[in-house]
């Protein structure tokens, strides 16, 4: 595919978005015309003028001519700003539309997605990205075709004068042409690259900041500024670039008029002295001449601003062809919808995270039935967070099957999931809004009370009641105003609002006050009694409670069955008991 394809195939990803608004397309169109007409009478008209009016000494209709220029002038001018109104208005609301169609599409991508790339690159795209093809389209393509159809306009004019001074003329277009082409491609590699350094320096600017905790407690300061600083060198060095042959092609440009300007008039003396032609023709045909080369003046910055937009399109691009995990709009399924949790069957299942990598599942089985408690254990890297992972399918590239109710995990959407799964990580986060937001996450319609519900289910009811406001409290920068026991009790409570029949737990009560440790514990407690629970387990209390605990190695069960029976066999399972770092219950 050649690059001008490449090119249109990347505009006509904005254009779908003009589509809703052909009303405004329309008029902004039927403007140009109107604009054309009026450009070429103005010359036509000061022709007129010299050669009529003023030749014959005609004041009274000199007075004619000039009303009639003034007019012209008035009509190009409104033609001009209605284009402009239009065309731009309907822009920026097909840029409003992708805004909202990206953001759409980021919601549902693979959880996986977020796992291998910064945010920063991710938000770059849905900011700074559609800024540069809003201020690009609505002031430097749709500029560009009215410029080329009134230069068009123009030069049909000019043959029109005298053919001779337009053939002058078309002497300079071809190298005005191969300029034009040379360093608009050396334009758009610059942008490309100055998007691309851009996009990753925010990423490392977003990492820097959330990671400034980490920076400062290990005096990083130096090494992450030097780091940054070969982000903006880079940025700086392509933006000098692009300055570079924008401006150069903006001087050549500017030179080749004024060439074009003493050709015509050198040409045009003669012809005037060999009476082949009058001075109102040469006047007109400057005038005209002078009309063609400002667009092409302004080619120099629409064409800057177009690949401006051309490069931010090839990232935006990239956000568009990301396959998302579950379809934008709801598809029936010619499955009956899991309303309830009956029974989940992992058989031989493998997994690793790349195509080379090791496996980190290397045949797991093992069943639940609604109702049971299942405690995963093992060493770091033994397999355990990555059997959480593909249930909530973050990852769907595994081999062997995973059976819910009967059904295949890859043919059950994430929505159904949902309604079934709950789960209580290590790590939250928390939305800076009230309390409620944060627990209920505007999908509980307003029940106040459901959001009561939960947290009182999860014992944080205590702790909510004796904030300001409540349930109305304002949790601000991701919990800094809350202990980080009071966060996780939060986020507890967000996983059990929607009345899951299974909770996918990975405990967390490190750095966290005794008095919130044991509220959490006993809400740990209190799901175990009540609901179908996988459990990465840390603590014996919550080992002992399950009615099987899977030791894994290396990705393998090793051991299963209950504590008792494990603690009977004296193997791999009572080992980690005298490794665990843990309280009795």
């Amino acid at each position: 595919m050649s690059k001008s394809r490449f090119d249109w195939h990347l505009i006509s990803q904005f254009l779908v978005f003009l589509k809703p608004y052909r009303k405004q397309v329309t008029w902004g169109v039927l403007a140009v015309p109107v604009s054309m007409a009026s450009s070429v009478l103005f010359p036509w008209l000061i022709m007129h003028i010299v050669d009529t009016a003023i030749a014959a000494g005609d004041i009274s209709g000199l007075y004619l001519w000039v009303g009639l220029l003034f007019a012209v002038l008035v009509v190009n001018y409104l033609s001009d700003a209605s284009f402009n109104f239009f065309l731009q208005n309907a822009a920026l609301r097909a840029l409003r539309d992708m805004r909202l169609v990206m953001f759409k599409r980021v919601l549902r991508f693979s959880r996986s997605y977020f796992d291998t790339r910064p945010v920063g690159v991710t938000l770059t795209r849905l900011t700074s990205d559609l800024e540069a093809v809003s201020e690009s389209f609505a002031q430097g393509l749709l500029g560009m075709v009215r410029d080329v159809l009134t230069t068009f306009a123009l030069l049909v004019f000019l043959f029109i004068i005298n053919w001779q001074l337009a053939l002058v003329v078309l002497v300079l277009a071809p190298p005005t042409y191969w300029i034009t082409e040379f360093l608009r491609k050396r334009l758009r590699e610059a942008y490309a690259n100055g998007r691309k350094v851009l996009s990753e320096g925010t990423g490392y600017l977003q990492e820097g900041l959330n990671g400034m905790k980490t920076v400062q407690l290990y005096s990083a300061e130096d090494n992450v500024q030097a780091r940054y600083s070969q982000y903006t060198l880079g940025f700086y060095q392509s933006q000098s670039r692009s300055n570079f042959y924008d401006s150069s092609l903006f001087s050549i440009i500017e030179g080749l008029t004024t060439v074009a300007m003493a050709l015509i008039i050198w040409v045009g003396s003669g012809l005037i002295l060999e009476a082949s032609i009058t001075i109102g023709v040469l006047i007109g045909f400057t005038q005209t001449l002078d009309r063609i080369f400002v667009p092409v003046r302004d080619f120099t910055s629409q064409i800057a601003s177009i690949q401006r937009a051309l490069a931010a399109l090839g990232n935006i691009e990239e956000v568009f062809k990301q396959p998302l995990q579950f379809p934008m709009e709801d598809v029936p399924s010619e499955h009956a919808p899991l309303d309830s949790f009956e029974s989940l069957v992992f058989d031989n299942v493998r997994f690793r995270y790349t195509e080379d990598g090791p496996w980190v599942l290397n045949g797991v089985s093992f069943t639940l039935q609604h109702g049971q408690q299942i405690a995963l254990v093992g060493a770091t890297g033994s397999g355990k967070s990555t059997i959480i992972r593909l249930l909530t399918k973050t990852y769907e590239n595994y081999t062997g099957s995973i059976k819910i109710n009967g059904r295949e995990l890859r043919d059950i959407s994430l929505p159904e999931l949902a309604h079934l799964f709950a789960l209580m990580q290590q790590d939250v986060y928390l939305f800076t809004g009230s309390v409620a937001f944060n627990i209920g996450l505007d999908r509980l319609g307003g029940d106040n009370r459901a959001i009561e519900d939960a947290a009182r289910y999860v014992y944080a009811d205590g702790f909510i009641d004796q904030l300001p406001g409540k349930y109305d409290f304002v949790i601000e920068n991701n919990g800094g105003n809350l202990s980080a026991g009071q966060g996780q009790l939060i986020a507890f409570a967000r996983a059990m609002a929607t009345g899951c029949d299974v909770v996918l737990l990975d405990e967390a009560t490190a750095s966290v006050d005794s008095k919130t440790e044991k509220l959490i514990q006993r809400a740990v407690d209190h799901v175990f009694s009540e609901k179908t629970v996988i459990a990465i387990a840390h603590r014996l209390s919550t080992i002992k409670h399950s009615d099987q605990i899977l030791v894994l190695d290396s990705g393998v069960i090793v051991e299963q069955g209950t504590h008792n029976a494990l603690i009977a066999q004296r193997g791999r399972y009572a080992q980690l008991l005298q490794d665990m770092d843990a309280k009795p219950a």
